[in-house]
């Protein structure tokens, strides 16, 4: 029985493997985010534009939870259906 077992072919896969993909994504574009980030930030604290820099700032972080934390939404959106209690 066992050597029955051993001689089934496995299935060959038919498409790309795209399970590292998000994970390649993301690191490589959050240096780049951390990098635009920060010089818009500069360049709001050089001008003195200090509204402008606290709503940049705020709209940076959550688009940076987000893009750091992609499950957030889900999580947020079940929390919210329970809190409502819609199952």
């Amino acid at each position: 029985m066992l050597t029955l077992i051993e001689m089934t072919p496995t299935p060959v896969s038919t498409g790309i493997d795209t399970g590292g993909l998000a994970d390649f994504l993301r690191a490589f574009f959050a240096p780049l985010f951390l990098v635009v980030v920060s010089v818009v930030a500069l360049f709001f604290l050089f001008t003195r534009e200090i509204t402008r820099f606290v709503q940049f700032l705020i709209l940076a972080v959550a688009i940076g939870v987000i893009f750091y934390v992609p499950n957030i939404i889900e999580v947020t959106a079940k929390a919210i259906a329970g809190a409502l209690g819609i199952t």
